[in-house]
């Protein structure tokens, strides 16, 4: 091979690091490097096993999975070389790397040894890009030999790098390429809170960058959770956005719209953060009463029970050297990070969002270099590791606290969470002193508690919460929400001082009225026994005949399924008596998981969910990735609006192979003529029937005869337009009435600004699901709604009056919702609702109306039909025939 040209400032030669076929850039099976979104270049096709250095320069990184690695010259421009197309998948199997991140290698140099023929069969492609990521100041010159299709030998001329431009020394910091700002508004109702802070890591980690928020004399690197939320920022500050990197144009445009997007009110009951005059006041009360701010709805009655937070006493001095101990603390942050990442990944696969976007914020604040810096500072000043992260953290916590934004003060929970479970691991006996036992269905008062105590109270069923810190906005108070158990918060406290004297004594716990009664009176006492036991009885009366077909009092038949993320919901939806799973949403075994699941491991989950619905249909939709929901390991394009961009089924037509890989996994389920297969944002027949032949092509290859049903989703207004013609290549269409809302007015669903105008039953809305289910009548092709509607106390009953055959809800919902079912005269609102339809009306009067409707004629049916079918059906069928 011959030596490397002469280094310049301006010039770099590059040459052919194995014997290979050319092959254009744009050419390359994977859009990412086909568009030059890394940069521009080449790609080669290998003819050997071995790949060299292809000039002299330095390795700055090597993938885990040793498949890709990116290779810094002498004149500093950085070259990503990428083995294979989607090779990551294999977790380094077959590639043998021969340097490490740091190595200084010559031209001609043996980076890496490679099983050709295992990655030919296993990997998308062997084309290797070779690819310019500094491209702001470097351009490519592909030599005059290197023409498409050519072989080119190992040691060939390939191209040359010519540097655009020559920076000043000072111009960006070492290790950068560029550096890009813009000024951006923050949109973020609550401010610049835990969850988008960890988002903004995410993206400069993502893209390799350093991202920094300057404020006035103020800035903060995204590195660090506790420098972002120190800014202080909130809704409608100014602040500059600086990335730097050789990626930094990708990264500052994720970053500005990020903080520039509003988000969902779930952080804030009244979506946004109020000012301090603005926060609602909590009643003095007196001996008898103790007031506080609603957390979460509910009513209870219980013993109180007090739950002290334990007090871990931790040596001030280290006894081992700073390096020992400085060992141990780190040894301690990996080993929670890796009990964290379990935990996101258990939530994420049971859906339940709330509780792994907390655990996601936790894991990024254990990852702030600041807490770690300033930890080991204080183990080399003689402090041992438990004392100095304590210490740390809790000057954290009351910088916290001292905020004015009632949201960042919360978020002192989750450094308190942090400091408890780090310090159980360094502490001998702080994991058994962080241990409490209690019966359950007791009344819980804490000064305060951490998520992940809540979590461990939860396994134990208490029957309210009361708290004397806290607020409507803490991370507990968004989990007792999910989980519907009735919480007070800012109590004062006072609460715990009339505790010690009630201890054990039972109480009375509203949290609708916001009012905490010590010493009830019996008649009290009784009134709210009795209001709990009408809902428990109306409650297991509805559950005693779950598992019963619910038709309506006009002897319409209704199946009422459930949406699920995975196994064990599909487990709870049968024992709610589920008619089937009328979504499982496939998206959650994808985003729970560093790469893309494998066919068997697919197949497999899916497997468990059809055996644990019995002899019911599931659903399962396709992938459906983009706009509110990503995955680390799939690049998408950042494009200004994700909702209209690449998601759903369009997304599958630029990653062929991962929709191949899930429908061999759905195919090889059985029986597959309980199987369903839902496609989502689809827009018109064409799409569903490319999907329906791929479909038969792959089921001819794995010699199989039946098929499985094969719908559409409804979730633009072209769909419903076009229902009729979807419904002709259809089995059946569902609709997606989330998206359907926001799409057909035009309003975010994530503005909160907007939130409360989005509702289904504008007029709009359901003149497009009444044209969906006539264009699909005239097929015999039957709709359901898998959206939030098909449980919403109004909006099920419109649904069911225009015609829609399912309804699929929530686990906990079916029961309550085939009990409405069972009291609906179809026909009767159905005339009705047309009548109403054809007024200049809008959503608000629409749904009053038909509140007003249902409470008049449902209700008088209410006993009568919940009592009749506590023995037989409305059919005369018993229980147990199903």
């Amino acid at each position: 091979m011959p030596d490397t040209a002469e280094p310049t400032h301006a010039r770099t030669l590059l040459y052919a690091p194995l014997k290979a076929v050319l092959v254009p850039l744009d050419q390359v099976p994977d859009p990412v490097f086909a568009q030059q979104t890394m940069g521009p270049g080449i790609a080669l096709e290998p003819l050997e096993s071995q790949l060299f250095a292809p000039c002299d320069g330095e390795i700055v990184h090597l993938a885990r999975t040793r498949h890709a690695l990116t290779l810094k010259t002498d004149q500093g421009c950085e070259i990503l070389i990428h083995l294979g197309l989607d090779t990551v998948d294999l977790e380094g199997e077959g590639i043998t790397a021969h340097v490490a991140p740091g190595d200084r290698v010559t031209c001609g140099d043996l980076l890496w040894d490679f099983d050709a023929d295992l990655l030919a069969c296993r990997a998308l492609s062997l084309v290797t890009p070779l690819v310019v990521t500094s491209n702001d100041q470097w351009r490519c010159e592909l030599a005059d030999t290197a023409s498409s299709g050519r072989v080119i030998e190992r040691g060939e001329a390939l191209m040359t790098l010519v540097a655009l431009a020559v920076s000043a020394p000072d111009a960006t910091p070492e290790g950068s390429n560029h550096e890009y700002r813009e000024q951006v508004t923050l949109a973020l109702a609550a401010g610049l809170h835990a969850r988008p802070a960890a988002r903004l890591r995410g993206i400069a980690r993502q893209h390799g960058c350093t991202l920094m928020l300057e404020r006035g004399e103020h800035e903060a690197d995204a590195a660090s959770l506790t420098a972002l939320l120190g800014l202080s920022l909130r809704q409608g500050d100014t602040l500059t956005v600086i990335a730097r990197g050789s990626s930094a144009a990708a990264a500052l445009r994720e970053a500005v719209t990020l903080l520039s997007t509003p988000e969902a009110g779930e952080d804030d009951p009244g979506h946004g953060e109020p000012s301090v005059e603005d926060t609602p006041s909590v009643p003095a009360g007196d001996d008898a009463t103790c007031h506080g701010l609603m957390a979460s709805p509910g009513l209870a009655v219980g013993p109180l029970v007090r739950l002290e937070r334990p007090r871990i006493d931790v040596s001030e001095d280290r006894t081992e050297s700073a390096e020992v101990v400085g060992r141990q603390l780190k040894a301690a942050i990996s080993a929670l990070n890796d009990t964290l990442i379990t935990e996101i990944e258990q939530a994420r696969t049971e859906g339940r969002r709330e509780e792994t976007d907390i655990l996601e914020a936790h894991q990024a604040w254990l990852d702030d270099p600041a807490l770690l810096n300033e930890s080991l500072a204080l183990i080399e000043a003689g402090r041992s590791a438990a004392f100095a992260w304590r210490e740390v953290l809790e000057g954290r916590i009351k910088e916290l606290r001292q905020s004015e934004s009632r949201l960042l003060a919360a978020r002192g929970d989750d450094l308190r969470d942090l400091q408890a479970r780090l310090l159980a691991l360094l502490v001998p006996d702080a994991a058994a002193a962080s241990h409490f036992e209690m019966a359950p269905g007791a009344i819980v008062v804490a000064e305060e508690i951490t998520p992940s105590q809540f979590l461990a109270l939860d396994r134990i069923a208490p029957a309210g919460l009361c708290l004397a810190g806290g607020g409507t906005t803490s991370h507990v108070a968004l989990l007792a929400r999910a989980r519907g158990l009735p919480c007070l918060a800012a109590m004062g406290s006072r609460v715990l001082e009339i505790m010690a004297h009630h201890d054990g004594a039972v109480v009375i716990l509203d949290a609708q009225q916001g009012v905490l009664t010590f010493q009830p009176e019996d008649e009290q006492l009784d009134t709210a026994r009795e209001q709990i036991e009408q809902a428990r009885w109306r409650a297991a009366l509805e559950r005693q005949v779950a598992h019963e077909p619910a038709h309506t009092r006009d002897d319409v038949l209704i199946e009422v399924c459930a949406n699920v993320a995975g196994a064990d919901e599909a487990r709870i939806a049968f024992d709610a008596g589920a008619d089937g799973i009328g979504l499982m949403r496939s998206e959650f075994l994808f985003m729970a998981r560093s790469q893309a699941p494998d066919q068997e491991m697919q197949r497999g989950i899916y497997q468990q969910a059809m055996e644990a619905m019995g002899d019911h249909p599931v659903i399962i939709r396709t992938l459906d990735i983009g706009a509110d929901k990503q995955l680390d390991y799939l690049a998408l394009p950042a494009v200004p609006n994700p909702a209209l961009g690449t998601r759903g089924i369009r997304l599958m037509t630029r990653h062929q192979s991962l929709l191949d890989t899930q429908l061999r996994a759905l195919l090889a389920v059985t029986p597959l003529e309980r199987l369903h297969i839902m496609v989502p944002m689809v827009t018109e027949a064409a799409e569903l029937v490319a999907v329906r032949e791929r479909l038969n092509t792959l089921a001819r290859e794995m010699n199989l005869e039946g098929r499985p049903r094969l719908g559409a989703m409804i979730e633009v207004p072209a769909a419903a337009l076009c229902a009729d013609q979807i419904a002709r290549v259809a089995d059946f269409l569902s609709i997606g009435t989330n998206d359907l809302t926001q799409y057909t007015l035009a309003m975010d669903r994530e503005d909160p600004d907007l939130a409360g105008r989005a509702d289904v039953l504008h007029p709009a809305v359901l003149r497009l699901i009444d044209i969906t289910v006539k264009g699909a009548a005239m097929h015999q092709c039957p709709v359901g709604v898998c959206g939030a509607a098909a449980g919403d106390p109004q909006a099920w009953a419109a649904l069911v009056a225009l015609g829609v055959n399912e309804l699929s809800v929530e686990p906990a919902r079916v029961a309550a919702v085939k009990a409405g079912v069972r009291r609906l005269d179809r026909a009767a609102l159905s005339s009705l609702l047309r009548e109403w339809l054809d007024e200049a009306i809008d959503s608000v009067t629409l749904r009053a109306r038909l509140a007003q409707w249902l409470q008049e004629h449902a209700s008088t049916a209410h006993t009568d039909a919940i009592t009749t079918d506590a023995t037989t059906t409305d059919r005369g069928v018993p229980r147990d025939a199903t």
